[in-house]
């Protein structure tokens, strides 16, 4: 598996516990498939960027993979809420995350490495959307593909950190990758901001109060009709 670390730095040697504890999925080695992408990364500031390539022998590491097979969209949303800060201050906003991440939080014990979704600004304003009851569950399903911010892949064990090699670097230019980042965040908030004005609340819809109500459970086959592809 060929994977790019976007950064301000080269990085030879990653490893485990260097990175910041309150990203998407807690502390881990955060990277991606895409060169393109790594280079966006790169350059969150006016200032240049590398994207490192390494190579990731993924023979006998055990997967996560959030955006496929059994998982569902409250599964990524759980480790959203228990790793990133998020500014929430009403009542159902805070029993809402309580719950989320100890109904839907993915059994992350004997994982090597994680596949999912990557929570630029603009996604955290969907999830905050639908944590406080505004976005139902289905359109902030929808939401998630708006902008193509892509998927990460994220190395959370020692043995994950054993199987990769630096394979060299790409200097990404801040004046062509940094505002292709901003261009895909903007654009998955205006995407979003127009979509609102059009959303119509169907009967099947699950909201957030309903999850509460109903003490709906990680196994409800509702919640599997919802899955992105």
């Amino acid at each position: 598996m060929i994977i790019y670390h976007g950064s301000p730095q080269i990085v030879k040697h990653p490893g485990l516990g260097k990175g910041k504890p309150y990203n998407d999925y807690g502390q881990g080695f955060y990277c991606t498939e895409s060169l393109d992408l790594a280079k966006e990364w790169a350059c969150p500031t006016r200032k240049d960027g590398f994207a490192n390539k390494y190579t990731m022998n993924t023979e006998g590491l055990s997967l996560l993979h959030l955006s496929g097979g059994s998982y569902h969209i409250l599964n990524w949303l759980a480790l959203l809420l228990k790793n990133r800060t998020f500014d929430l201050s009403a009542a159902l906003a805070l029993q809402a995350r309580e719950y989320i991440i100890q109904t839907f939080m993915p059994d992350l014990s004997g994982k090597d490495y994680i596949i999912g979704y990557r929570a630029d600004d603009s996604y955290f304003s969907f999830a905050e959307d639908f944590v406080s009851g505004v976005l139902s569950l289905r359109d902030l399903s929808e939401a998630m593909r708006l902008g193509a911010l892509g998927e990460q892949v994220v190395l959370i064990s020692p043995k994950a950190f054993q199987q990769i090699r630096f394979g060299g670097y790409e200097t990404a230019s801040y004046q062509e990758y940094h505002v292709k980042r901003m261009s895909r965040d903007n654009l998955a908030r205006q995407d979003y901001q127009s979509r609102k004005k059009d959303l119509k609340t169907l009967k099947s819809d699950l909201f957030v109060l309903d999850i509460l109500r109903e003490e709906i459970k990680n196994n409800d086959p509702r919640l599997q009709r919802i899955l992105p592809e």
